[in-house]
């Protein structure tokens, strides 16, 4: 039971060359993989293509094998997709149906097209509504929304379909840090508690470091990277393939650099606003 890519190469219609080059990776029940890389790596190519979109609705050429639970995402209809692998990408408002007046319209618009029963719609909306903690949302118009509201509605709009899996591109880009650390919760306590497989790109590695179970690097359409998330995010290798380490990754390096250590259980459980103890080797230690 996986989303899985092997071999996975793709080429938009027209293109000179391919995007995407012999991509293995697999989703699991329950997992979050977090999918990092420099711009133009083609991590949202390869969203369009774990989704099944590509080529299904976008065209081009894919070579190799894209599975849904040992299903062919190129021998599925949309709906069949949709129920099994949710898409969210960067823009929300291309993901709005546009033709809702409230925003709990606007996340009955899938279930209904579903054919499901009322009272199931209605659960289904409340339940993605009170997930992302945007229940106040509900009777505002769609349209109205602030680019931060727009795309905690279109997450829960692709949640309330319940698909066994979600693929994610940069789904806190347009939020504040209270945003990103609700989301971030929100799917991380999806994941664990409705066995949902997340494959979700981030710019955010501090996101990443605290949700994701493990971490792939793509650069120029290759996995160059992939393992645990705290061995890839120390990866020395990070910066240099334009890819910035998380602040606790930095601040540790730094210290490495001046001969300084620093408790790790201050890195895991960071305190806001607080002092950690700074020791230095051979010394009684300090603060700062």
């Amino acid at each position: 039971m996986t989303l899985s890519l092997s071999g996975a190469t793709y080429r938009y219609a027209g293109a000179p060359r391919d995007v995407l080059l012999g991509v293995d990776l697999s989703v699991t029940p329950g997992r979050v993989l977090g999918l990092i890389g420099p711009n133009e790596a083609g991590k949202s190519t390869l969203c369009l293509v774990a989704s099944g979109l590509a080529p299904a609705s976008i065209g081009g050429r894919l070579q190799g094998s894209v599975t849904v639970d040992g299903v062919e995402t190129r021998s599925l209809k949309p709906h069949e997709l949709a129920q099994r692998c949710g898409v969210l990408f960067q823009n929300p408002t291309t993901q709005l149906s546009g033709t809702a007046v409230t925003v709990f319209e606007e996340l009955a618009f899938g279930p209904r097209n579903l054919g499901l029963p009322v009272d199931e719609i209605v659960g289904r909306v409340e339940w993605a509504l009170d997930t992302l903690g945007i229940a106040a949302l509900a009777p505002k118009d769609p349209a109205r929304l602030s680019g931060g509201q727009a795309q905690l509605v279109a997450l829960a709009s692709v949640l309330a379909l319940r698909p066994a899996y979600l693929v994610l591109d940069e789904p806190t880009s347009q939020l504040d840090p209270q945003g990103t650390r609700l989301v971030g919760d929100a799917l991380a306590r999806l994941a664990g508690e409705t066995g949902t497989g997340i494959l979700i790109v981030e710019h955010k590695t501090e996101l990443l470091a605290t949700m994701a179970d493990e971490v792939a690097v793509l650069d120029a359409g290759h996995v160059v990277a992939a393992g645990p998330t705290a061995q890839v995010l120390a990866d020395p290798e990070l910066l240099a393939r334009g890819v910035e380490p998380p602040a606790a990754v930095r601040l540790r390096r730094a210290l490495d650099a001046v001969g300084l250590s620093l408790d790790p259980a201050l890195l895991a459980e960071p305190s806001v606003g607080g002092a950690g103890t700074i020791d230095r080797p051979g010394s009684g230690g300090g603060r700062a």
